[in-house]
């Protein structure tokens, strides 16, 4: 499921998310969501999150 609609990202769900420095790389890291920081209900590249270590990246991947 891609991780473009707010509305498919909870707090807790495990995703892969692109970090800002990796995304011409397109590497991916894993992780568990702590806080949706996209506002809007729709984001071409991703919905914005922090995962719980503190990496901020954008959904690429909801895994669970």
């Amino acid at each position: 499921m891609p991780g473009t609609k707010r509305e498919n990202i909870k707090q807790g769900l495990r995703v892969k998310v692109v970090k800002k420095q990796h995304q011409r790389s397109g590497e991916l890291t894993e992780g568990v969501v702590s806080k949706i920081l996209t506002n809007f209900s729709t984001h071409p590249h991703g919905i914005k999150v922090m995962l719980e270590d503190g990496t901020v990246g954008r959904v690429k991947e909801i895994v669970s």
